[in-house]
């Protein structure tokens, strides 16, 4: 993939946008792995992607590998969407993760039934701020995976 990912899916939804910074982050989540990006230096984890250390100032950079569990630590359910491709999939979910193994760290996606399953698979009264999720990557489009969102089970 192009390091500017632009447009949309075949059915509406949006491609991210990738700059220099943030590319490894998709392409490590193609590969199945969730990675936020560390100094090199102060070893401090930084989300979003970018080419300084916002605590020593350092250019050394590095990607770790989480472990892909958080919770919710917010959501929204938007009304009414404002792009047709996602008022077809009504109600859906916008959620904000935090990373179990990075507090601080936060990450937006959707909560989904399974790692492929449309938008809507999750009905937002079983939406909770604190409830344990799992990452899960699915292709959206030819060669652009993105991390969704499972919850846990006990």
């Amino acid at each position: 993939m192009s390091p500017m990912m632009r447009g949309t899916t075949d059915n509406g939804l949006l491609l991210p946008v990738a700059d220099e910074d943030g590319q490894p982050f998709w392409d490590f989540a193609a590969r199945g792995e969730l990675r936020v990006q560390a100094c090199a230096d102060c070893h401090r984890l930084r989300f979003p992607p970018r080419p300084c250390c916002p605590h020593c100032q350092s250019f050394a950079g590095e990607w770790r590998r989480m472990s892909g569990r958080g919770h919710i630590w917010s959501y929204v359910v938007p009304h009414p969407p404002l792009l047709p491709g996602y008022a077809e999939q009504a109600p859906y979910n916008v959620i904000v993760v935090e990373l179990a193994d990075a507090p601080g760290i936060r990450l937006v996606g959707n909560l989904v039934a399974h790692a492929d399953a449309a938008l809507d698979s999750v009905d937002p009264a079983a939406l909770r701020i604190g409830a344990p999720v799992q990452v899960a990557f699915t292709e959206i489009a030819p060669g652009v995976t993105v991390p969704r969102w499972l919850l846990e089970r006990p």
